[in-house]
């Protein structure tokens, strides 16, 4: 009886706190779905009211409302109905005459969240056609649009594309069943931001360059789960851009990704840290780099790190790890205590992103399918990384004609200590399936590379790495010797490498 009147009392506190919360439909107050008229005084009124009324939900009829840059403040909660649109605004002065502000913004705010089966559109087609008048007309300052990147391409900066959302250092955020389309920058960019929940959400967004996913930069405590994204950057990345801040205690689950750039991702900025991160079952497809990315470039400390369950379909690359020195200020940083388990992962013959809108840049060389790696760089070496029950399948074949390097002359390889991180940062390799450089303690158990066509390089390339254990190695459908080249390995434990003959013949210890 006492428990029965417990349950009542409480689903009658949490209808009288939900009646009390105001709603505040923005067409009632004036606002015009008609996809043209801004709407932005209208919907910043309705958010303050909510404030300063101690809380409540600015509701989005069905239509399409048009706005620029809006503040989100504390237990305010933005819902899109379904059929509902909010529609960034299309004219580049209505984001700032300097740095574009982002569409959405919250600072220092708490308990927020934007939810419901509607959408946020960037309309970032239109809005760039005005970027580009502006520019043309000399409007707008531009110090890059007209000069070829890294990646040989031209654009605006990206300080001059505003991006779609942008929270800093709020606590409480949620975000849940919206749909996020059409940006030209980052989409969501979520900064020493706390308690975030973030679920079953839509991110579609090819417009133009620089369109990852999420990003959550020094986030902790965040889950992610049940969400989609198609989009010409990287999927998920978690980057660390404070020194003495970090991405930690992060959980992402049951994801989709389909990428122009990586599927999941910790860097490129990566000043402070990443600690405690968990990923489990992600499907990638069509994705130009790596399926799982994880990179120190500038002085983080990576550490406890646990992916499982990855399948990645016509995906350029499988795993890669990268320890180097990009910032000349401060040491290197560390990669320790990394698990990756439970990874089938696909890699097609030819460019995985072919005929996405804004696909991933070409490389500029000549160069055959790249292996995953794990490197670092003298003295400073990822430790601790185990990688288990990893298939991998090359689709491709791989021709001398096309790029060779002699696996007798490894110490040509460049180390390329401060370049930016990524999977073809090192040029055409002499391993097909796995290279690994400048590590400790590296424990590979049953892993399996097949070759669906024929390639002439060694499956297996390990060159200065202490305590290195594989157990059930298997490679498939090859004829190449050695399968494997030892350069420089202290305390290597092989167990049970399944390799056809006498192991000696198809594993060189130099």
């Amino acid at each position: 009886m006492r428990s029965t009147l417990l349950f009542i009392f409480s689903l009658v506190f949490l209808n009288t706190a939900f009646a009390q919360r105001k709603v505040y439909n923005i067409k009632i107050l004036g606002a015009i779905a008609d996809g043209k008229t801004d709407n932005t005084l209208i919907i910043q009124k309705a958010i303050d009211q909510a404030f300063e009324a101690g809380g409540g939900t600015v509701w989005f009829p069905a239509g399409k409302f048009v706005t620029s840059v809006i503040h989100v403040r504390s237990n305010v909660e933005l819902h899109l109905a379904a059929g509902a649109e909010l529609c960034a605004s299309t004219k580049r002065i209505t984001y700032g005459t300097g740095k574009a502000s982002p569409l959405i913004r919250a600072e220092g705010q708490q308990n927020i969240s934007i939810t419901g089966k509607g959408t946020i559109n960037g309309q970032g087609e239109a809005l760039l056609k005005d970027i580009y008048r502006m520019l043309n007309d000399g409007t707008l300052k531009d110090t890059e649009w007209k000069t070829y990147n890294d990646w040989h391409q031209l654009r605006p900066e990206e300080d001059n594309r505003p991006k779609l959302i942008v929270f800093e250092k709020c606590d409480k955020v949620t975000l849940k069943n919206i749909t996020i389309k059409n940006g030209l920058c980052w989409i969501q960019d979520y900064r020493s931001c706390t308690n975030m929940v973030i679920d079953s959400i839509k991110v579609i967004s090819n417009t133009f360059l620089n369109n990852d996913g999420i990003d959550l930069v020094d986030c902790k405590n965040v889950k992610l789960t049940n969400s989609f994204f198609n989009v010409a950057d990287d999927g998920i990345c978690l980057k660390s851009s404070d020194p003495q801040g970090a991405c930690e205690n992060i959980y992402i689950a049951n994801c989709r990704i389909r990428s122009s750039a990586s599927a999941f991702k910790m860097g490129t900025a990566s000043w402070g840290g990443f600690k405690k991160i968990t990923v489990r079952n992600i499907y990638v497809y069509d994705t130009y780099r790596s399926a799982i990315a994880i990179e120190s470039v500038d002085g983080a400390a990576i550490s406890d790190i646990d992916i499982r369950d990855i399948v990645a379909k016509n995906t350029g690359n499988a795993i890669f790890i990268r320890l180097g020195k990009r910032n000349k200020k401060s040491a290197p940083g560390s990669i320790n205590n990394v698990y990756i388990g439970n990874v089938k992962c696909e890699i097609p013959a030819g460019k995985p992103d072919k005929g996405y809108h804004m696909d991933g840049p070409p490389e500029q060389f000549a160069h055959n399918v790249f292996p995953s790696s794990i490197t670092g760089i003298p003295g400073f070496v990822p430790n601790n990384i185990t990688l288990e029950n990893i298939d991998i399948s090359y689709a491709g074949i791989a021709k001398k004609q096309v790029a060779y390097f002699n696996p007798d002359s490894l110490t040509k390889i460049p180390e390329k200590i401060t370049s930016y991180p990524e999977f073809s940062m090192f040029g055409e390799l002499p391993a097909s399936g796995f290279y690994v450089r400048h590590a400790t303690g590296i424990k590979m158990k049953n892993i399996r590379v097949t070759y669906a066509g024929k390639d002439f390089r060694t499956p297996f390339i390990f060159d200065d790495v202490n305590k290195l254990t594989l157990e059930k190695v298997s490679v498939v459908r090859t004829d190449i010797l050695p399968i494997m080249i030892l350069n420089n390995v202290k305390e290597p434990l092989l167990q049970d490498i399944q390799l056809p003959g006498d192991d000696k013949k198809f594993i060189k210890i130099q």
